[in-house]
């Protein structure tokens, strides 16, 4: 034994050995594939190609750019044939950055993997190692998906743009009030983001409470970050602002105002529509509505106006109030039942499509409260939850 050398008494022990193989490509095409290695995660992740656009988040944003460039450089497709299991590719580019007009260093850089002059020897920068900075960045931005049921929250957000135009509400600096809470809009990055949903309360590193939310966008993507990164996010950004609610304002008193009716009717509708979403749910849709005459003088023509879905209707409720600010009254109900209310396309007798607006997915019992919180002043602290169908005090 002592005599064989190390290869021998390897192969006596029966021990396979291979020499470590070593690469055989440059540091420049290790980038490449570093690079395109980013994207395929992206496209297993979505199932999609990275898409351009400014309803996409910065990440797909750069690795839609990085797709068209890699699409234009020659080595590319033979370097990256095997990894390109998904066929990216062979996909059109889009980018409108002309490849003619860059050298190579400019056309890594525009591919996001190249490493400059100044870096090419230095020992003390480090690739593909994000910095905390950025880590950070991509917690507060998460990964925003396309909102499969966005159409139940768009007519939330076209109502807050009213109101906003009308001075119903108003934007405030945030800062001064860092809260969030379910039901709450901001203005995040230029764009109107609602807190659709907020999880169960959890322990932060530092300590302190947090929450995982769901927060829906404008432009029908959303997103699960925390909420202190949605807090830090709003605090950064010199145009995020809060969305008050909307400014209730003294619905009874003793002196009129323009909009007040001496003595109105708050009403309750249930439709005998034939429509199938209409008939599946029929105990849970209502029309809430606001008059100051006869309420069936109201609804007498309601099978012939789509604004009541074009079928009879049903008075299920009344509440008889004084003094009656009616648009301040109609805001409370649309701000309070808005993430409720029903998504339903009808013709009418014309052929036209009509989407009615002030149908809501609302238990009477819930609607029941909601006047009686009307009336006692605390509906102001109080919003709509879909999910447990109840109504909730909000978190100062």
């Amino acid at each position: 034994m002592a005599d064989l050398d190390d290869d021998e008494l390897l192969d006596a022990l029966g021990v396979e050995f291979a020499p470590l193989k070593v690469s055989s490509r440059t540091p420049r095409e290790e980038r490449i594939i570093a690079g395109f290695e980013d994207i395929l995660r992206f496209h297993q992740t979505h199932g999609r190609a990275p898409l351009h656009g400014e309803d996409c988040d910065i990440f797909e944003r750069l690795y839609a750019v990085r797709l068209d460039q890699l699409r234009k450089l020659p080595e590319a497709q033979s370097l990256l044939a095997e990894l390109d299991s998904a066929v990216l590719l062979s996909g059109v580019a889009v980018s409108t950055t002309n490849v003619d007009d860059l050298d190579e260093d400019s056309l890594l850089a525009e591919l996001g993997i190249g490493d400059g002059p100044t870096e090419q020897n230095d020992i003390t920068v480090l690739r593909h190692v994000r910095s905390n900075t950025e880590k950070r960045a991509a917690e507060e931005i998460a990964d925003r998906t396309r909102c499969a049921d966005f159409e139940k929250f768009q007519p939330l957000f076209e109502q807050v743009e009213r109101e906003l135009k009308s001075n119903v509400r108003k934007t405030l600096r945030f800062g001064r009030d860092t809260s969030i809470a379910f039901g709450n809009f901001f203005i995040l990055s230029g764009q109107l983001s609602y807190v659709a949903e907020v999880g169960e309360s959890i322990k932060a590193p530092n300590g302190e409470s947090d929450a995982r939310l769901r927060v829906i966008y404008a432009n029908g993507t959303e997103s699960n970050l925390l909420r202190r990164s949605l807090q830090r996010a709003l605090y950064k950004d010199d145009t995020g602002r809060r969305i008050t609610d909307t400014d209730t304002g003294p619905l009874f008193g003793d002196l009129p105002e323009p909009n007040d009716i001496e003595s109105g009717t708050i009403y309750v509708l249930r439709s005998q529509s034939t429509h199938p979403f209409v008939t599946e749910h029929r105990e849970l849709i209502h029309k809430i509505g606001v008059t100051g005459g006869k309420v069936e003088t109201r609804i007498a023509v309601a099978a012939t106006d789509a604004t009541y879905l074009l079928a009879n209707v049903e008075i299920v409720a009344t509440y008889k109030l004084h003094n009656l600010n009616r648009t301040r009254m109609e805001n409370i109900f649309h701000r309070l039942f808005g993430a409720a209310q029903i998504d339903v396309t009808i013709k009418d007798r014309f052929g036209n499509p009509i989407k009615p607006r002030e149908w809501f997915l609302v238990p009477l019992h819930v609607i029941d409260e909601a006047v009686e919180r009307i009336r006692d002043g605390s509906i102001t602290d109080m919003v709509y939850d879909p999910t447990s169908a109840q109504l909730i005090r909000t978190v100062k």
